[in-house]
């Protein structure tokens, strides 16, 4: 059932409408002019509108603006009788979901109802997954060496540079690529990651760059490599240290001239993606030792990002541990746990060699292995690694 606002300045059209939807079981409640109507708008919750394009004082356009403008999400359905093509695409234009014209089709009108319903139900959900998966990829913590690359980040977001994401395992560096992607003007567009360290060095080009039929003996179809993927996007290079030479000098000529070449091809495919790399390495040991080049070096690093390990920002740990709190019960469908201050002191007096992801795993130990009440002794019973 759903709740829907009829606006029509003519009683029988209104009293109809209402016969027939309250019919449909659905809740009904109509006003005369726009006046009345975006009071009762304001004042309320609607599913659908339903509004008259031709009405007295103030039209249905002028209504239909000042209702798109409240951004409630309510699917508005404009009605006329003296309505055209040119009005419907006008309509349509300013933010109705759909137009249609009088005598009305009642069949016409319950399908399109029910779409608008479905399709408000579908923007409250998508809504929903947004909010869960910015939190699950929240960047957590108020201390002084995140507070930074929060800083750096809003900073080289919205531009094109292309990034070094850098820190040990664990510390977060793909969070912090996926941010610089959500808070860019490509974040509508593919974010594609590549694990650099888990393909074998002879598929990585066709990894990234594709391949045609044939080209080697799997080959059995044509295949878009990660670059076509994110075109209008952001690739991340994860461990790019691991990359084999032969990929790092197609990788090059990528960034130099945005062009890239499907394995087995000798067609050139212009590509437009931003391009994020990260590294637990010290690549300027790599260049030495010479197994990173210096030219794809100095092309990836415009931007240089460093990612701090946990020990060298405890003080976010209460932060962490109530954030992991949070989303861990959640998956878990348990109540969340209470975590004694002497719990964490304990997680602050913790050596986290294996940084977030560690802390992360222990978090959910002491979850489910814990009383309600997770206190200091807990965590010296089950936060170390069993001997």
């Amino acid at each position: 059932m759903a709740k829907i606002l009829v606006i029509d300045d003519q009683r029988s059209i209104r009293n109809t409408l209402k016969d027939i939807l309250e019919y449909e079981k659905h809740e009904v409640e109509l006003a005369e002019n726009g006046e009345d109507a975006l009071e009762m708008y304001n004042a309320n919750k609607y599913d659908v509108v339903l509004c008259d394009i031709k009405m007295p004082n103030m039209d249905g356009m002028e209504v239909l603006d000042k209702l798109v403008s409240h951004n409630n999400d309510a699917p508005i359905i404009m009605i006329s009788g003296h309505g055209n093509i040119d009005t419907a695409v006008e309509a349509i234009k300013k933010g109705a979901y759909d137009f249609i014209e009088k005598p009305l089709d009642l069949n016409r009108l319950l399908v399109t109802i029910r779409n608008a319903i479905e399709k408000k139900d579908l923007v409250a959900e998508t809504k929903v997954l947004k909010r869960k998966v910015s939190k699950t990829y929240d960047m957590i913590g108020e201390s002084e060496p995140i507070a930074k690359v929060k800083e750096m980040i809003d900073k080289v977001a919205p531009t094109d540079a292309r990034v070094l994401i850098t820190g040990g395992n664990g510390t977060g560096k793909e969070l912090v690529a996926r941010w610089l992607h959500e808070k860019s003007n490509r974040a509508g567009n593919p974010f594609i990651e590549v694990n650099c360290a888990a393909i074998p060095s002879e598929l990585i080009e066709s990894e990234l760059f594709g391949h045609e039929k044939g080209a080697f003996t799997s080959a059995h179809k044509q295949r878009k490599g990660k670059f076509e993927q994110a075109n209008g996007g952001t690739i991340f290079l994860d461990e790019i240290g691991d990359m084999s030479l032969t990929a790092q000098a197609k990788v090059l000529r990528a960034l130099q001239e945005n062009i890239i070449s499907r394995v087995g091809s000798d067609k050139d495919i212009k590509v437009n993606v931003r391009v994020l790399a990260a590294t637990n390495k010290s690549l300027k040991d790599e260049i030495a030792d010479s197994k990173f080049r210096e030219d794809l070096y100095h092309r990836l690093s415009v931007i240089l990002i460093h990612v701090p390990a946990l020990n060298d920002r405890k003080e976010d740990i209460p932060l962490l541990t109530k954030h992991f709190n949070e989303i861990i019960c959640a998956e878990q469908g348990m109540p969340q746990k209470t975590f004694t201050d002497d719990a964490i002191a304990e997680l602050k007096a913790i050596n986290w060699t294996g940084n977030i992801r560690e802390f992360r795993n222990v978090i959910e130990r002491l979850i489910i292995l814990g009383q309600d009440n997770i206190e200091g002794d807990d965590v010296k019973s089950y936060a170390r690694p069993l001997a």
